[in-house]
């Protein structure tokens, strides 16, 4: 009766000239799964690493003269913002931001755009339409006032919220051809509140 014998292969622990065993040889590293580059479905091509945070970036929307567009211009910011970090700025950007594309669909007749910008610290969000009438609150503007509209009036609270929530704000027409389709653009800034310095009081608690 034959004996089966073992055919697995077993590590090489044959003696060196010392007479000493000689462990198998170490694996390969292996990547850190969450630093290791996530690959594209489709493409197998792994993706960019994420910008840092005071990476400069923008996203611009453009959207149709349609009563839908200021609610998907918001449903977009409020997504942008969120995946770059910003929530402590998106109520504010998504109130004003609604507010001007609402008065373009509105007012205009013709297509607008939503445009974000980020240079650290501050957000910029400027609204594009294609009337080149400017209002004339503007800062700067002879005459301004920001009076607010009468009790039982049904809009013109646009500027007025602008003014009380936005850090800056402005506006300016744009030439016809030869330099884009003219029209004009507002716009507000938020800048984010810088932390403290480190060692203060207040630096252990937010770095927590």
């Amino acid at each position: 009766m034959s004996q089966d014998h073992d055919t697995r292969t077993s590590p090489d622990l044959s003696p060196n000239s010392a007479g000493t065993p000689i462990p198998p040889p170490n694996p390969p590293p292996t990547a850190t799964p969450h630093l290791a580059p996530t690959l594209d479905l489709l493409s197998g091509v792994p993706h960019p690493p994420p910008l840092p945070f005071t990476a400069p970036w923008h996203y611009e929307l453009h959207f149709p003269c349609d009563p839908r567009g200021p609610g998907i211009a918001r449903v977009t910011l409020r997504a942008v913002l969120g995946a770059h970090g910003l929530a402590e700025l998106t109520d504010r950007a998504e109130l004003l931001a609604c507010e001007l594309a609402t008065n373009s669909v509105r007012h205009t007749k013709g297509s607008a755009s939503v445009r974000l910008q980020w240079l650290h610290p501050v957000l910029r969000v400027s609204v594009w339409d294609m009337s080149p009438d400017l209002p004339p609150e503007l800062p700067g503007s002879l005459g301004r006032s920001l009076t607010g509209p009468a009790a039982d009036a049904e809009g013109g609270r646009g500027l007025l919220i602008l003014d009380a929530v936005a850090d800056r704000w402005g506006g300016c027409a744009i030439g016809g051809e030869p330099h884009g389709p003219g029209g004009k653009t507002l716009w507000f800034e938020l800048t984010l509140p810088e932390p403290p310095p480190d060692g203060s009081p207040m630096a252990s608690v937010l770095a927590a």
